[in-house]
């Protein structure tokens, strides 16, 4: 963002207060608008955040996802007018800024850890242990008096 304040309240007014907080790693659902013809659709495109350049109203992230066996990688300015949502469908934890690396890997190597929000701490501690099973009523069958 620029240092001079005309500047820094020129951009202020284009910038978007309704998006979610991003970060590399996320699994994100972009809803963006698509024109064709003289109509507009919302297409959905959905994947992980790679990587993000910061810098006031000219900020933009970038979101890749496996298409048909092919990687697509696809960048979004974040405060533009045809972006209609973000959600944030799961947070990852990664220890990068930028994933470059996922680029060459595939499958199951490509999967990004999930964090541990507050709410999966505290499930897994007010969780009662599982109650032992009874034993069957079979056992005072068996035992009868022999004649």
């Amino acid at each position: 963002m620029s240092q001079h304040p005309i500047l820094r309240e020129i951009e202020g007014g284009y910038r978007r207060s309704d998006l979610p907080d991003l970060r590399s790693g996320d699994s994100v659902r972009v809803h963006t608008l698509i024109k064709e013809g003289d109509k507009e659709r919302v297409q959905v495109f959905e994947g992980v955040v790679i990587g993000q350049h910061r810098g006031g109203s000219r900020a933009s992230f970038t979101v890749r996802k496996i298409s048909y066996g092919v990687g697509v990688e696809r960048i979004f300015p974040l405060h533009t007018s045809r972006i209609e949502k973000v959600e944030v469908v799961s947070k990852g934890h990664v220890r990068r800024a930028r994933l470059n690396y996922l680029r060459s890997l595939q499958g199951k190597a490509a999967r990004i850890r999930g964090e541990k929000g507050p709410s999966e701490d505290a499930a897994a501690k007010q969780a009662p242990p599982a109650p032992a099973p009874a034993a069957p009523p079979a056992a005072a069958a068996q035992s009868t008096p022999a004649s």
